[in-house]
């Protein structure tokens, strides 16, 4: 689901929130490091990175890196995920069987709640998670599972049944399709009866 965040603070206006320079996307985000201060990640990721979305791809075209600008801050005390996805991924076409693109381009918006209280805290449209439910692993420190949330996204807007707007089905014919006999139709008897009753 997607949501344009509102009053989101931007890189500029906090000093300390960019975390050190990274080239590829990190799995997770201390959340004990940077919960508090803000943090924000700006690159460029390989669609199969992303495991359960590699299975989905199609292996005849080429695929190209997606844009990602990701910013965790605060706002009303509650915390936030939201991200900027610029790209396409290239999928099957259920219908023809050729490569299809699909724009996942788009901004997303994710309140991380502490606990249910703090639901009214947000707006109704608002999209949220409790924290309890996505941080899962038992470690000393409290890791948001980032690379996760961001594919889960990608896997809600690429569609079940990819298909391009103007084709037609594939279909192959094997041998010749015999004639259908013409057969009596059942009520015709019920017709001639019908005079005679």
């Amino acid at each position: 689901m997607s949501s344009t965040p509102e009053n989101k603070p931007s890189a500029l206006d906090v000093d300390n929130k960019i975390a050190p320079i990274s080239t590829s996307m990190p799995e997770s985000i201390s959340l004990d490091k940077w919960a508090d201060t803000g943090y924000q990640w700006v690159g460029e990721v390989e669609p199969r990175s992303f495991q359960r979305l590699a299975a989905i791809l199609t292996t005849e075209h080429e695929q190209e890196k997606i844009s990602l600008n990701a910013d965790l801050y605060r706002r009303n005390n509650v915390l936030h995920l939201a991200f900027t996805l610029t790209g396409d991924v290239w999928l099957t076409c259920q219908r023809c069987l050729q490569p299809v693109a699909v724009d996942l381009s788009d901004d997303y918006d994710i309140a991380l709640l502490e606990d249910d209280s703090q639901a009214r805290l947000i707006d109704d449209e608002q999209d949220y998670l409790l924290l309890d439910e996505i941080i899962t692993e038992s470690s000393p420190e409290s890791l948001l599972p980032f690379k996760k949330l961001v594919e889960d996204e990608i896997l809600l807007k690429t569609p079940m049944a990819p298909k391009h707007d103007d084709c037609e089905m594939s279909v192959e014919q094997f041998g010749e399709i015999p004639e259908e006999e013409e057969s009596e139709n059942p009520f015709a008897a019920l017709a001639s009866l019908k005079g005679k009753l």
